[in-house]
């Protein structure tokens, strides 16, 4: 029998579990060691920072539905993976050991970087439910006395979809309220160029978000480098294609959400050979670690180089479908391992996503996700939303009941039209 570890619970460790309860053995055991007993549906984050959501929408507690599975859950926070050992140290200094271990972990959020950066210095966040609440407050207080707001992502992010949904959903939220007119917004990028995403943009991605942008009155600063933050003012440095100095901004703000730049997290990062100078989990074309080939990543924590050079950095982001194929393709693998056969499963690294913009939205395909593509496609309207609202229904009704259809071509593909992601 083998004991398989599943480091993580969310959108990818979550799905991992129940795949891998799926395919391995009726002999093998699971358990998935999480830093927080529940599951979070982190793609609504910026409904619920605007209190479109409550937390009780958009998480549940891991114990019953994966006691449900057969799998057991640790709900403590991994201090260390040793891969030389086979083992996972826990923060109360107990140890986990296991025959395979598969790294789900998401990123640790590096807003030390950056002075001022985060929720513990002068800016919000959308990364994390607990920062969605705090913000969801402040928000509140905001709207009482508005003012500028600064919203976007700094140097280094990897994933610009949640800041320009953010960006927009504040602006729906506004003009509801009917003080748009008194909020000026601001929203300021490592991309070189509005709809860059990450990916070297996406079809007429450059055209239509500047499009929506302007339509909205929110105006942009690009190939930005934040280099500090006070309370109530942003320093902002513009650099032009060339990466020399263009200009320096000095922003003033009432609200500010920055997206901040990822690493790995602390239990993995600095480990030679496990992972690389950022702390992300180096993996081969299977899901699995080239030294360790008894532990595999999926998810946000992988190391993926940038799409392209940009005069400021920017990653490459992982969106939901890359996330799903990772986990299938580890799942399969493991399997093959346990019945001494070698890895033939690879994840297919497409991009996908649904972005709501409040009461419209944006929908992407690139595949594959790097330049040159096959399928280019980037969508906008009303039926993005009502399509991002049903698939967080439906993804958390999956997750609740441990369905392992791949939600992204059963729901998504369909919503768009398109039949197959290959």
């Amino acid at each position: 029998m083998a004991h398989i570890v599943i480091l993580g619970a969310g959108i990818g460790g979550l799905p991992m579990a129940y795949e891998m309860k799926e395919l391995a053995r009726p002999v093998d055991s699971i358990t998935v060691i999480s830093d927080v007993p529940y599951f979070q549906f982190t793609p609504s984050n910026p409904w619920a920072a605007v209190n479109w959501r409550d937390r009780e929408d958009i998480t549940f507690p891991l114990a019953p539905h994966l006691e449900k599975k057969g799998i057991r859950l640790i709900a403590q926070r991994a201090k260390r993976v040793h891969p030389d050992q086979n083992r996972v140290e826990l923060q109360n200094g107990e140890h986990v050991d296991y025959d395979y271990l598969v790294i789900a972990t998401g990123p640790k959020l590096a807003f030390d970087e950056i002075p001022g950066l985060g929720p513990e210095g002068h800016t919000h966040s959308v990364c994390h439910i607990d920062h969605a609440q705090h913000s969801s407050r402040e928000w509140q207080k905001f709207c009482a006395e508005p003012g500028p707001i600064v919203v976007g992502a700094v140097q280094g992010a990897s994933c610009y979809g949640p800041a320009y949904e953010y960006a927009m959903i504040m602006d729906t939220d506004l003009r509801r309220r009917k003080i748009r007119d008194r909020v000026p917004m601001t929203f300021v990028t490592a991309e070189p160029y509005i709809g860059h995403l990450g990916l070297g943009g996406v079809g007429d991605s450059r055209g239509m978000l500047e499009s929506l942008l302007r339509d909205r009155h929110i105006r942009w600063i690009c190939n930005a480098k934040v280099a500090k933050v006070e309370a109530g003012k942003m320093f902002v440095t513009e650099l032009t294609e060339d990466g020399t100095l263009k200009k320096e901004h000095e922003l003033p703000f009432r609200y500010s959400m920055m997206l901040p730049a990822f690493k790995g997290v602390d239990a993995v990062s600095g480990i030679e050979g496990l992972t690389n100078p950022r702390g992300f989990v180096l993996v081969d074309p299977y899901q699995r670690n080239p030294k360790f080939q008894n532990v595999y990543s999926v998810g946000v924590c992988i190391a993926i180089p940038p799409v392209e050079a940009t005069p400021v950095p920017t990653g490459a982001p992982k969106t939901g479908y890359m996330i799903e194929s990772m986990v299938t393709a580890a799942a399969h693998n493991i399997r093959l391992a346990l019945d001494g056969r070698e890895p033939t499963e690879k994840a297919t690294w497409n991009a996908v996503c649904l972005a709501d913009f409040g009461d419209t939205g944006a929908a992407f395909v690139a595949l594959p996700q790097i330049p040159p593509r096959n399928t280019n496609w980037f969508k906008e309207g009303k039926w993005v939303h009502l399509a991002k609202v049903g698939f967080e229904k439906y993804f958390l009704h999956k997750m609740k009941t441990g369905n392992t259809e791949p939600v992204y071509e059963k729901f998504l593909l369909k919503t768009m039209g398109i039949t197959k992601l290959k």
